[in-house]
């Protein structure tokens, strides 16, 4: 893998912290795309066009903070044929043998990630967060910097826990659904929709 060109998909916010990811793990960073070329530019990166122009041959990593966004630009790629089969994992992260980490995920610095864990297609688990033994964490979710899921919990697609949450032991939390930072989950949370609070209760739907 060290070596190995890639592209990067989406350019602002998030984005930095990935670029920075690819080059400390050996990638070759070639380019970005996006909507448009930006202004702003710290990496010194040639601009690449839109999606729509992807090179194939070039492994694309998806650095867009939006979930449903990610998950839009991976099923667009895929249909593309395009390479998706690229993490990017900080050097002091501490993730267990046995955890299973997806393609196009992004784990920050100082993760752990204890036995038995499952981490779903284009996530992102971020600073400091802790994900304890037998978690499962679908497809496109965000685990926030200092959050912590106790052991057996259950994390749909999707999702977003917040910064410095606390998810109880064995809590199931289903599709789309946004924890508010510093939220205490405490009971099962189904059905998608924004909840806050220690205990943590429902606050009101995601549109």
């Amino acid at each position: 893998m060290e070596g190995d060109k890639v592209v990067f998909i989406g350019y602002s916010g998030h984005s930095y912290g990935c670029i920075e990811l690819a080059i400390d793990n050996g990638f070759k960073v070639v380019g970005y795309h996006d909507i448009s070329e930006k202004q702003n530019n710290p990496y010194n990166l040639k601009y690449m066009g839109t999606e729509n122009n992807f090179d194939v041959n070039i492994k694309p990593f998806i650095s867009i903070g939006n979930n449903s966004k990610r998950r839009e630009i991976y099923n667009k790629l895929k249909l593309m044929k395009a390479s998706l089969d690229i993490s990017l994992i900080h050097l002091n992260a501490v993730i267990s043998k046995s955890s299973i980490i997806s393609d196009q995920t992004y784990i920050n610095a100082g993760v752990i990630i204890n036995p038995q864990v499952k981490i779903g297609i284009g996530c992102i688990i971020n600073t400091g967060s802790v994900i304890e033994h037998d978690c499962k964490i679908g497809e496109f979710s965000h685990i926030a910097p200092g959050s912590v899921l106790a052991g057996n919990v259950s994390i749909g697609n999707r999702c977003m826990i917040g910064a410095n949450s606390v998810i109880k032991e064995g809590i199931e939390i289903g599709d789309d659904i946004t924890i508010g930072a510093g939220s205490v989950v405490v009971n099962d949370i189904k059905n998608p929709g924004i909840y806050i609070g220690s205990p943590c209760k429902f606050l009101k739907n995601n549109k």
